[in-house]
Formats: structure tokens, C-alpha cells, sequence
């Protein structure tokens, strides 16, 4: 089974819009995650980006789709959506970033990079890998400046035992003992090409990519991972979590703070041409 859905017919921009890539960065501490939601008062990055573009066409529906939707503070420097304007609207890359900026103020939400793409391109399905950074704050002292953008742990952490561990999680496997409970996927199978674990100073960062990820599962890694650095689980434990295909057999889900969406790859990649 396909780790990504194939592009559906239905997915490619209609000839009466022009379809928009835009790169983006956010801090999610205020918002309820990247998806819209019908109450008007929970304020999420997908509504902001379409609000903001609506106000752009003189108040025409701008619909978006995105390569990941990030959970409730959940943070990201590589996040990509794309935008289908009216065709009749005239823009240039420099109008998309700059008017979809001032309308998204004060929110800390900011377009990086606006490409206009060809109408099957799609932000989610053209996507063919997403990579994530998850960062704890490992000391005693609790953050100031990073305040809900890391995870405070206290006890000292050995990664040389988180990084044996996070060996037995890189290849293809059934992550079913690392997914949310909630998880809508159809397949629990994921290939994991990169799960990288190091210190840097106070630091301790988790770097990890795939094709794709179940719902909670970088989340999930990162906090099984912790207890194995902690001493409190041998780094086997790790691989017996895992061919358990049993939540509760795994460590428990790591808060959003630490977790960043870095990167999205394309191999027509509209930012790098």
C-alpha cells in the first residue's frame, strides 16, 4: 500500500484558477493547529491563510491544502500549502508573500516564498518527503526564551542509548505502537529513511524523515526515546514496542513544544528552480 495517496483527478486546479505555492513558517503555540475548524472563535493557520487571501481577491474564496496539517502547538519552518486564486486576479510572487503577510499580522504566521505552480501540482500528493525536528531543553533549569517552543526535560539524558534505540525504528515497518489511538491512516506501515539523535549543548535534537507519518508519530518516537535516555527502558525495549503493533507497548506522547515541521520535498520543488 502506497505510504502517500496517488494524485486524484479532482486534486488538479480547475481552469478557472491559478494555483500558488507558498513556503511557510509559523510558531503554533497560539493556534489550534493548521487545520480550519467550524468555530469561528478557535483561530487556526489554514484560516488565517485563507482569510488573509480572501481579502486579497476583494473577498472571493481562496481554498488551501497543505503537505502537513500540524497539530495544536506544533511549529514550522519548512511548511508548504498551496492557493487557488481566481484566474481573473492578477498577482506576482512578491504580492501573494507581501499581501498574505500584512493580512496574517499580528499572528505569528509568515509567508517565506510564493511560487505559482502548474495546475497538478499539489501541495500534499507532488509531496514526496516531510522531515521533522523535535528539540529538548535537557537541563535543570526551566526555559525563558524557549518557552513553549522545546521540551524540559530535567534528568540527564544519554543519547549515545537514545540514538542505539532510534535504530531499530529507521526502515520500513507497522508503526501501530507509535500512532495516535486516533489515527485515521489506512495503513500503519511507514518507511522512516532518517531518525537521527545528538547533542548540542543543553540540547538534545531528535531529526528525523519520511515519505510520510501517521498521526502522532514523531511525537510518539521522541517520547519513547526519552524514557531510553533516561535509563528507565533498555534501548530494546525499543524494538519489542515497536513489534508489539500495540500503543500502550510504546512511550507516551511527547508535548508539541519540541516538534517542528523543517522541511517538505518535492521533486518539482517550485522554491528551488
Amino acid at each position: 500500500m502506497p505510504e502517500t495517496p496517488a494524485p486524484r483527478p479532482g486534486d488538479a486546479a480547475p481552469p478557472s484558477v491559478c494555483r500558488w505555492a507558498v513556503l511557510m513558517e509559523y510558531d503554533g503555540r497560539d493556534f489550534i493547529g493548521w487545520q480550519r475548524q467550524p468555530v469561528d472563535s478557535l483561530i487556526s493557520i489554514q484560516g488565517l491563510l485563507e482569510g488573509a487571501a480572501r481579502k486579497l481577491t476583494a473577498g472571493r474564496t481562496v481554498p488551501s491544502i497543505t503537505a502537513g496539517r500540524t497539530d495544536a502547538g506544533v511549529h514550522a519552518s519548512g511548511q508548504v500549502a498551496h492557493l487557488d486564486f481566481p484566474a481573473d486576479v492578477t498577482l506576482s510572487s512578491a504580492t501573494v508573500r507581501d499581501g498574505l503577510n500584512f493580512y496574517m499580522k499580528p499572528h505569528p504566521v509568515v509567508v517565506v516564498m510564493a511560487r505559482p505552480v502548474l495546475p497538478h501540482w499539489n501541495a500534499r500528493f507532488s509531496a514526496n518527503a516531510r522531515a521533522y525536528r523535535y528539540r529538548i531543553l535537557n537541563r535543570a533549569a526551566r526555559p525563558a526564551l524557549e518557552e513553549g517552543r522545546v521540551w524540559h526535560v530535567r534528568s540527564p539524558l544519554d543519547v549515545t542509548l537514545m540514538r542505539q534505540a532510534a535504530l531499530s525504528l529507521t526502515g520500513r515497518h507497522d508503526f501501530t505502537s507509535f500512532r495516535a489511538t486516533a489515527c485515521q491512516a489506512r495503513s500503519p506501515v511507514r518507511t522512516i529513511d532518517q531518525l537521527d539523535v545528538r547533542r548540542e549543548g543543553e540540547y538534545v535534537v531528535i531529526e528525523t524523515r519520511a515519505r510520510s507519518f501517521l498521526h502522532h508519530q514523531v511525537r510518539n518516537m521522541a517520547g519513547t526515546l526519552k524514557l531510553v535516555g533516561e535509563g528507565r527502558w533498555e534501548p530494546g525495549r525499543v524494538e519489542q514496542a515497536l513489534a508489539a503493533r500495540d500503543r500502550r507497548a510504546a512511550g507516551p506522547t511527547a508535548p508539541p513544544d519540541g516538534l517542528c515541521l523543517t522541511e517538505v520535498g518535492y521533486e518539482d520543488n517550485p522554491f528551488t528552480r
